[in-house]
Parts: structure tokens; sequence; C-alpha cells
């Protein structure tokens, strides 16, 4: 299963890929557009979303598969 990462580009725009993948799967203006088109595809694939900070390191998670610890409602 490849997550998907929201991740700065070197241009000041933001982008969406899928783990392992070496092209961006879209490339946006802003950090919440990107983070909403990586939601989409998560949400069709049973992936997680996983955003980065403009240092590159992971800030947030988003879980949209079969999640193995669910939270007890």
């Amino acid at each position: 299963m490849a997550d998907q990462h929201v991740t700065p580009r070197k241009d000041g725009g933001w982008q969406v890929k899928g783990a392992g993948n070496s092209k961006a799967t879209s490339i946006h203006d802003t950090q919440k557009e990107a983070i909403d088109a990586a939601k989409k595809i998560a949400k069709n694939q049973g992936q997680e979303v996983v955003i980065h900070g403009k240092n590159g390191q992971i800030r947030a998670k988003d879980s949209y598969g079969n999640d193995p610890y669910p939270p007890k409602g």
C-alpha cells in the first residue's frame, strides 16, 4: 500500500506523491490544495495521507484505510 505524501517543492509549491514513486501525482500552489487532493486519492484507495511541513519533517498523518487500531467509542 503506497501512502500519499504531501511535500514541499523546491520551487515553492506543494506536491502529492505516492510512496516509492519518482514523480509527483499532482502539483499545487498551496499546502491545503495538496492535502485536499491527497485525501481524495487516499480515500479512493484506502491509504494514509502523510503531511510534511516546509522543513520536510512529518507533521501529521490521516488514515483512510483499514485502521489496525480503530478508536474505541
